[in-house]
C-alpha cells in the first residue's frame, strides 16, 4: 500500500500562528482595536477571504482591514528576517522518517499557494511535497474538506487511506469530513470533547507523530 500523508502548515509545521497573532496585537495596541485575540483565535485555519468576513462581522465595515493587515504581515517578515522562521519540534526528524519509508507528501494549507511555498522553501521543505495546494487555489476554505479533497485527489490517494496532520479545529473538522486519518497536534487551540470524537490521534508533538507512524509500520496497536 502507498504511504500517503498531508500536512497542514501554519502552526503545524511552523510556528507562524503565535508570530502572526503577537503582530496584530500590536497593530491594535496601536489603534484601539478590541478584542483582537479573540477574534483571530477565529480565524485559525481559514483562508485570507473569509479571515476578512470575520473581521468586517466584529468590527464593521469602516474597519481598514487590507491596511492593517498589510501592517500586521510586515512585522511579521521583520521578525522572520530578524530571527528566522520557527519551526515546530521534530519535524526535521519526521520528514527524515517519511523519505526513509517512502511517503508521498501533500501539502494543505489555508494560506495563498505562493507564501506556502515562500515559507517551505525557506525552511528547506519545499521539495519534499509532491503536491502543495493553498488557500487561494480552492473555492471553499477550511473547514469545507475542498482543500483535503484536492490534496488527495492530486496524490491519487483514497482519504481513508490518508493522513492528515492538522492543529487547529478548522483544519480538523476540514480533514476529517474528507474522510481522512486527523492526527492532531495542538498549537494555540486545545482539543476538546468535540474534536476528540473527530481524530484518528492527538499527539503532543511531531515527533510523536513519527512514533505512531512507525509503531503502525511495525504492525504494532495504536492506543
Amino acid at each position: 500500500m502507498i504511504r500517503t500523508i498531508v500536512f497542514d502548515m501554519d502552526g503545524t509545521l511552523i510556528d507562524s500562528e503565535a508570530l502572526i497573532l503577537d503582530a496584530w496585537k500590536e497593530i491594535a495596541a496601536q489603534n484601539q482595536i478590541a478584542d483582537i485575540e479573540q477574534t483571530l483565535i477565529k480565524c485559525i485555519g481559514i483562508n485570507t477571504k473569509e479571515t476578512k468576513a470575520v473581521f468586517r462581522q466584529t468590527y464593521g465595515n469602516d474597519l481598514p482591514y487590507e491596511k492593517y493587515s498589510k501592517m500586521a504581515s510586515a512585522l511579521y517578515r521583520a521578525e522572520i528576517d530578524k530571527n528566522g522562521l520557527p519551526v515546530k519540534p521534530g519535524v526535521y526528524e519526521l520528514f527524515d522518517f517519511l523519505k526513509e519509508n517512502r511517503y508521498r507528501i501533500g501539502l494543505a494549507s489555508s494560506t495563498r499557494v505562493d507564501l506556502v511555498k515562500s515559507e517551505m522553501e525557506n525552511i528547506g521543505l519545499l521539495d519534499a511535497f509532491e503536491v502543495v495546494v493553498g488557500g487561494d487555489m480552492v473555492s471553499h476554505s477550511k473547514p469545507h474538506p475542498e482543500i483535503y479533497l484536492k490534496s488527495c485527489e492530486l496524490l491519487g490517494a483514497s482519504p481513508c487511506d490518508c493522513y492528515a496532520v492538522e492543529d487547529s479545529p478548522n483544519g480538523i473538522r476540514s480533514a476529517y469530513h474528507a474522510g481522512m486519518k486527523v492526527l492532531m497536534v495542538p498549537d494555540l487551540l486545545p482539543s476538546d470533547a468535540e474534536l476528540l470524537k473527530l481524530l484518528y490521534k492527538e499527539c503532543k508533538d511531531l515527533l510523536e507523530v513519527k512514533q505512531l507512524l512507525a509503531e503502525e509500520i511495525n504492525g504494532l496497536s495504536v492506543s
